[in-house]
């Protein structure tokens, strides 16, 4: 079952990860929003460097480090999704607590072994 999945921290930069999971997400049929610090397209999917008001993400898949999602905080519970997951380098236990009392999952994980281990 496609996951709509919203790559926030989206890079064009083929050799990250944030542009692995894009690419893998894609071939395995979710729909893939993605948001980044520059517009382009990876695997069919335009990076959006606006913030917008996503419908039906499943999936936050986070590659912002701690310390620059704090300014995102807010945008990412308005969008109501059913679970963050924190990738590694990504982990941030004050984060954890506000998705908590939203009732917003998460999970500490790497979107890449989740979707290769069927587990995603």
């Amino acid at each position: 079952m496609s996951k709509k999945t919203l790559v926030f921290g989206a890079s064009l930069k083929p050799n990250r990860y944030s542009n692995y999971a894009i690419q893998r997400l894609v071939s395995n049929k979710h729909e893939v929003a993605a948001f980044g610090m520059k517009s382009g397209e990876v695997s069919g999917v335009v990076i959006d460097t606006e913030l917008v008001d996503y419908n039906d993400i499943d999936t936050v898949t986070l590659y912002l480090n701690p310390n620059r999602q704090e300014a995102y905080y807010d945008y990412i519970i308005s969008l109501k999704p059913k679970r963050v997951i924190f990738n590694p380098g990504t982990e941030n236990p004050k984060f954890y607590k506000l998705l908590q009392d939203h009732n917003i999952e998460f999970e500490v994980a790497c979107t890449l072994v989740l979707l290769s281990t069927n587990q995603y």
